[in-house]
Order: structure tokens, then sequence, then C-alpha cells
């Protein structure tokens, strides 16, 4: 069949036989050589499908019956599952995502790295997949006169109200809920995208696991925010362990969730929590791992694949808050952070000395600017660690990384297909990927971190 010519055209029936899953968890289905995506089918099941959109090479299309089910097939148990976007895994067992997440790293690695000799080890799960993020994040709007907050519908930006999100923690839960009724009751209005009206534009609340600390950001449209003073005292009554009680104001239009200004209304700048036995400083705006159970899984492993033996010097490229870099710093002569954001350099150092590191230097710039300076200032590392963000490296990081030659390259990513652009640049520039190790730190999403080891092979 050539390219051009669709087998079937727009609200046909078919039925099909599901033979993998997409990046973002949809079925993929063969007509005649046609890819067609259906969302919510499984790997190894006959569907009826409707079709709703069709392009030259491939079309989507929406599951009306399963007529054959997959062994893999369980009932989401979250009752808007189907309307909400923010997991897209319910309907596929535990066992089988954490399957699923090691084939699509190993699939990507060989199709873009062309890297087909290493080792994909199993992902590694949770043994209560469940409750695990310690922060929500929640936009507020409104619905026939009454405040509303929930998550945005899939695709859209239609707010789902809700009472309960089964991957939030459930204190998260319970101060959200509560915070929606206060300021409900009070009479703040909530935030109306399209007319660019109303106070409230999201709730945030951040828990720290460890601590049972509480910090609620309240994100505001302007710097008013009506009954302010009845709603703090609402806020403090009504929530055990509240610490912090923040507002940040963002005018702007926009889907960025915060603006640049924040003010505490009450309570401390900053709650805490522990990963490992690393105690953090976490501020409204602080990047902190969502998962701390399994971000110490993949830490962890980190310190595993640095093989740190107290002699090395390491470089820690796009350090945030310093996370991974006082990891190292346990094992380390010395770590050299790095990041581009000037706050979160500041809580990296705020860090180091809440946890008594004196072996632990950070740098504010651009890793690809800041790294070959402190090359010129006579600094060799043994181990460099990188942990970019979606997009992956800088070229000119990956180009200083190669002229550095450190020993060895640990590269922590959250996106499988920039891991393997970047793993096929260093192995051609003299490094071996040893192995590589996927940890789901976002369980029933289709999102999948992993750690890969790289070596500098003999000149």
């Amino acid at each position: 069949m050539s390219k051009q010519e669709a087998p079937v055209k727009k609200n046909d029936t078919v039925e099909v036989i599901i033979e993998d899953l997409t990046h973002d968890g949809a079925g993929v289905a063969k007509l005649n050589g046609y890819a067609l995506f259906i969302p919510k089918a499984l790997p190894g099941e006959k569907i009826k499908a409707k079709v709703v959109k069709v392009k030259k090479g491939y079309g989507f299309g929406r599951v009306l019956e399963i007529v054959e089910e997959s062994k893999d097939r369980v009932n989401a148990p979250c009752p808007i599952f189907n309307q909400c976007g923010g997991c897209q895994l319910q309907h596929m067992s535990y066992e089988a995502q954490l399957r699923y997440k090691q084939k699509q790293v190993k699939d990507v690695l060989e199709r873009i790295g062309k890297i087909t000799d290493v080792p994909v080890h199993p992902t590694l799960g949770m043994s209560e997949p469940w409750r695990y993020r310690n922060k929500a994040q929640v936009p507020v709007g409104e619905e026939e006169g009454g405040l509303i907050a929930g998550f945005y519908q899939e695709r859209s930006h239609r707010i789902i109200d809700m009472d309960e999100c089964l991957i939030q923690h459930e204190e998260n839960d319970k101060v959200i809920q509560k915070v929606k009724e206060l300021a409900r009751d009070v009479g703040i209005r909530g935030y109306d995208e399209e007319r660019h009206r109303g106070t409230l534009r999201h709730v945030v609340a951040r828990y720290g696991k460890r601590t049972g600390d509480i910090m609620v950001v309240l994100i505001t449209r302007g710097q008013e925010l009506p009954h302010k003073n009845k709603l703090i005292e609402a806020i403090r009554e009504s929530i055990p362990n509240i610490k912090s009680i923040v507002q940040n104001i963002n005018s702007k239009r926009t889907n960025v969730i915060f603006g640049e200004k924040t003010v505490i209304l009450w309570g401390d700048e900053y709650i805490y929590d522990f990963i490992g036995d690393i105690k953090f400083a976490i501020s409204a705006r602080s990047f902190y791992q969502v998962n701390p159970e399994q971000t110490k899984v993949l830490y962890d492993k980190a310190l595993d694949y640095a093989a740190l033996t107290g002699t090395e010097t390491v470089i820690d490229a796009y350090c945030g808050i310093g996370t991974i870099s006082l990891f190292l710093a346990q094992n380390a002569r010395h770590v050299y952070g790095v990041e581009i954001v000037p706050e979160a350099i500041s809580d990296a150092k705020r860090n180091a000395k809440l946890n008594g590191f004196t072996n632990v230097d950070f740098a504010v710039g651009e890793a690809e600017k800041v790294i070959p300076w402190w090359h010129a200032q006579g600094i060799r590392p043994d181990v460099i660690v990188v942990d970019p963000p979606r997009k992956g490296c800088d070229d000119k990081l990956l180009g200083t990384i190669l002229a550095m030659k450190p020993k060895r390259v640990v590269y922590v990513s959250c996106n499988p297909a920039t891991l393997a652009r970047d793993l096929r640049v260093l192995e051609d520039g003299g490094y071996k990927t040893q192995e590589v190790q996927p940890v789901d730190m976002f369980p029933w999403t289709t999102h999948v971190e992993c750690i890969s080891q790289l070596v500098l092979k003999n000149d």
C-alpha cells in the first residue's frame, strides 16, 4: 500500500489486533501497514474501534468494544480515569507496566541510538505504587457559580472537579479539598482562563513524607487576595502540621503555573523532607522529586554507577537543588554542581550547609560554559553526572564531556528518546554504555526514568 493512501475513512468501524503501545500509552494496530493509534487499548487485544482522525501515514481510533481482552487488563480504580489526563495506564496491571517501560527504553535505544548490545535491566518498581506524590498542583475554576478544583480533562483545559487522586499522598488530597472548601466559604472567586478574570488560579500542596510538614501555595491572578486574613486563619485552624502558607502572583495569560513574585503569608519559607539520610529544605518553587521513595532507588543506583571510593572529583551538571550532588558527596572527595537557575543554586548551598557537607561547591550558569572554566582552573573530574531536562544534554556539554574524558559518565534521563540520541554521541566519542536501569518514578503513567553507566574506552 502506498503511504499516501489510508485504508480507512473517518467514522469507519474496524476490528483490529493491538500489536504494541506508543510512548504515550496508546495501542498500535496495523491495517495493511497503516498505523492506527487507539488509546486505552492493550497489546494482544482484539478491538472494535471507531476511526476518529485520518492522516496520510497514520490515524487515530476510539475503543468501541473489546472483543478479546488482554490478561494484563485491570479495572482502573480511579472514578475519573477516563476523563482525567493525569494517568494513562490504570487499565494495565502494574507488572505489565514495568515490562512495557523496560521494552520502551530498549526499543528507543535500538531505534534512535543504534545501541543493541547493552543490557536494559527490568524496571525497578514500587511495592506500593499508589499515593506516592508529595506535591499536588491543582487548577481552580468555577462551575455554575461554585469554586471547583481538579485536573484538566485529557487534551483540554476543562477542569474535572475531584475529591481525591489515587497517586497523590492522602495528606495532599485532604489539603486541596480543605483549601477549596475554605476559599469557597470566604467568597474567593476561581480563575476564568478565557476571560482572564477571578482570583485563585491554582492551589499547590507540598508534603514532607518523613517530617509531616505541609505547605500551601495559593497562586493568584493579582496581588490582591480578598478575605486574606480570614482564609489564613481558617487554613491554620483546619490543617494540622501546616508549616507554611504562601501566595504566588501570576498575572500573565499563560499556562505556566507559577509567577515571578512569591510572598510568605504565614509561617516558614521552607518545609523539610529527607531522601535517605539527607535533609532538604523545600520552598514554594523548589524543584524536588515528587516520589522520594523511588528517588532514593534512583540515586542509590547513580552512586553505584559512579563507583566512588572517596578519592574522586565529581561534576554534577544540571544539579538543581543539589539532590544528586549531596548523595555523591557522601562517597566522593569533592563534588562540583552547576545549574542555570539561580534560586536552585541558593537552595543547593542551603541544603549542603543543612547537612554539614563541606566537600561540595555550586555555581550558577550554563554547564557547557562553567565546566570548561572549571577545567581551565585545573579541575579534572573522574566522574561526570548529568540529569538534563526532557530535551536532553546541550551539544556543547556533550562536546565538553568528550574533551575532558572523565573515566565514567552517569546519565540520568527522564526521556528515553533524548537519552538514546546522547548515548550515541558519547559512544561515537569514545565511551561504552555498560548498562541501563529503568526506574518507575511515576506508576500508572507512561513516564519512565532511567540511569545509564558509561565508561571511557582505552585509547
